[in-house]
């Protein structure tokens, strides 16, 4: 694989794109902001995958100094200047950020963020338009929500005794700490959520608080045997570098036990890293070593780093990686969380192989992002300006499959559309869980269309916010 190129932008390179003017370095910077939002233009006029869309990017914007000068002091903060350069924000650039704690932005690339274990949805109270209630979808391994034995499927009607309303539930749910109080739903024994009753407070009680978490991303593995079939069924939560020998035991595992069908568990997984979305690909199939995975594709200014990432039979000091050899997988999606490195697997092996999406449409995130320092070099932090702390995680290229196809902006589409029900979420790796069930009835359709059609009653859901880091695309 062709590594990504870092530059060695001194300040006489990093300056060159505003040669068109006098050389600011000496003369503009006397105040913090000033400083920081001289960065950023700098940055994002070098890095940006959208530069040429943006007039105020242009390398030709500013003819002299003081014109520069005048620009940057009229964005009241970085944070202003930033979002002023994102192309189309609310449509193609949904993801780019800024940040003014790069220790903080990090930690979280990392894996490592402030969580008490829980990750939820919430729902409408039925026949209410103001009151709430929460479903547990995943309880972290080793976290305080699993050493207090909470489960997927749970019902919560309030914190701290107050019942969950429309005005309430952001700040009793972001606090550090508080008790959880479940409760009872009761569905009336019928599928209409029409006649469903009363949310009942059971008593029960939970107090969670936050702590410096390290998420290990492979959630879940099972083998399971179905008619005869080895089933291998991973959940893998996140494209975490760190954890890459971890996601090619799992795989290590279902090649001892002859898996010769696969299901992956994306239905939660936002992003991450690029190489270790390829060493994915390569763990599902390994018939392909050495041939064009994915492209990454530049702006004019970086563009001699465009990259293709290969198939490969070996991660970067681990070792030889344990492939399955597979013509088919199953991946399970939901329509908020399965964005980027997830769709980039899905994208990227549907030349090669066939690749059955069942659940809800994608995220439709196709751009990669890299973290962009204050520092002669852009991309690392050694030598960042240390009056500052900002960083900036733009959107630096595009990423396509090998017949250079981009994920749709509107998400990848499933092959079998079907959504998670609170009245009934089941215990995920379990063959009865439903969309993994739907997996199961197709494998047994021998690869004809299926017919799995079972409609799950579903709630109102209230969409909760989602980061720009939720849903990253890093360059390693």
């Amino acid at each position: 694989m062709k590594k990504f190129k870092i530059l060695l932008f001194t300040c006489i390179i990093l300056f060159s794109v505003t040669s068109c003017f006098e050389d600011m370095d000496d003369n503009i910077i006397d105040a913090s902001t000033e400083e920081i939002n001289d960065f950023v233009w700098k940055a994002m006029n070098f890095v940006y995958l959208y530069k040429s869309e943006i007039p105020n990017l242009s390398d030709d914007r500013f003819t002299t100094t003081d014109e520069y000068v005048d620009y940057l002091n009229s964005y009241a903060s970085p944070e202003e200047l930033f979002e002023s350069l994102l192309y189309l924000p609310n449509e193609i650039d949904r993801f780019s950020g800024i940040y003014s704690n790069y220790f903080d932005l990090q930690n979280a690339l990392s894996g490592i963020s402030l969580s008490n274990g829980i990750e939820y949805n919430l729902y409408y109270v039925p026949g209410s338009d103001t009151e709430v209630f929460g479903a547990i979808t995943l309880v972290l391994a080793n976290s305080p929500a699993e050493n207090l034995g909470l489960e997927r499927g749970q019902i919560f009607r309030a914190i701290n005794d107050e019942n969950l309303t429309l005005n309430n539930y952001v700040n009793l749910l972001s606090s550090t700490s508080y008790t959880l109080n479940l409760a009872d739903y009761d569905d009336n024994d019928t599928s209409d959520t029409n006649d469903d009753d009363t949310i009942v407070l059971s008593g029960i009680n939970a107090s969670l608080t936050k702590v410096s978490y390290t998420e290990n991303p492979v959630h879940k593995t099972e083998v399971l045997n179905v008619n005869g079939t080895s089933i291998g069924y991973l959940m893998y939560n996140g494209f975490t570098n760190e954890f890459d020998n971890n996601l090619n035991d799992a795989f290590g595992e279902f090649n001892a036990a002859g898996v010769s069908e696969l299901v992956i568990d994306l239905r939660y997984n936002g992003g991450g890293s690029v190489q270790t979305a390829a060493y994915l690909g390569s763990m599902v199939t390994g018939q392909f070593t050495g041939e064009v995975y994915s492209k990454l594709f530049y702006n004019e200014n970086l563009a001699s780093n465009d990259t293709n990432y290969l198939f490969t039979n070996s991660i970067d000091g681990g070792g030889s990686i344990n492939s399955l050899n597979l013509s088919k997988v199953y991946i399970l999606t939901t329509n908020r969380r399965t964005a980027s490195a997830s769709e980039l697997v899905i994208n990227s092996l549907k030349p090669y192989i066939e690749v059955v999406v069942i659940g809800e449409n994608t995220v439709g995130k196709t751009q990669a992002s890299r973290t962009v320092y204050d520092s002669p070099t852009l991309f690392s932090d050694t030598e960042a300006n240390p009056s500052h702390t900002y960083a900036l995680q733009p959107l630096i290229a595009n990423s396509t499959n090998v017949n250079e196809e981009l994920v749709p902006s509107t998400g990848m589409v499933p092959d079998i559309d079907l959504s998670e029900s609170v009245t009934n979420l089941g215990i995920l790796g379990d063959v009865n869980e439903p969309l993994l069930a739907a997996a199961i009835s197709h494998m047994s359709l021998s690869g004809r269309s299926s017919t799995f059609t079972e409609e799950l009653p579903k709630l109102r859901e209230i969409s909760l916010p989602i980061s720009a880091l939720q849903q990253d695309m890093q360059i390693d």
